[in-house]
């Protein structure tokens, strides 16, 4: 695993093991930045279930402001920080130890950028997806990383799904505010 272009290039990043354990693949990295690569620069970025970072890495990488990572996983969050350090952008991140939901509730802070890639069959990103809407930036987006087979709901607190792409058994949907939509 590796950051794949901007200031990090090339840096290969640690990655928990486990079972569990399912980062996202290079390819699917890529795509998400395809997606995204105008809406990047001096953003600030929420990395909901961290696990090692990349997805957050990746953005301050391509030059967004900030990122927060949020992961329940001690050893998560400890790889996260090694990321950091290892790419030279901890000054532009904070780590935090806290499962996704209180983190959205407790937080005030408004995100321009949010990725989501819960632990899949938990049932967690349908209770997340409307908390996060609520901390979304007025034209910002939501990017969620699922299996092919799950469903997403088309509306969560003021976003609607403005796209969806297929990549093996992996699913990146895309929520951007309804106004901007209509």
């Amino acid at each position: 695993m590796r950051v794949i272009t901007g200031s990090a290039r090339g840096r290969t990043l640690q990655t928990l093991s486990g079972e569990d354990v399912r980062p996202t693949v290079d390819r699917v990295k890529e795509a998400v930045f395809s997606i995204i690569q105008f809406e990047i620069e001096g953003r600030r970025v929420l990395d909901l279930f961290g696990g090692s970072g990349q997805m957050g890495i990746e953005a301050l990488s391509r030059g967004a402001e900030s990122c927060i990572f949020t992961d329940i996983d001690r050893n998560a969050v400890d790889v996260i920080k090694a990321n950091l350090k290892t790419t030279g952008l901890s000054d532009k991140a904070q780590v935090i130890q806290a499962d996704a939901i209180s983190f959205l509730k407790n937080n005030q802070q408004s995100f321009d950028i949010v990725f989501l890639d819960p632990p899949y069959s938990a049932g967690l990103m349908q209770k997340v997806l409307p908390l996060a809407a609520a901390r979304t930036a007025k034209g910002g987006v939501i990017v969620c990383e699922s299996p092919l087979k799950e469903e997403l709901p088309e509306n969560a607190g003021g976003m609607s799904i403005y796209r969806s792409y297929k990549y093996g058994k992996t699913k990146i949907t895309v929520y951007r505010p309804t106004e901007i939509q209509s």
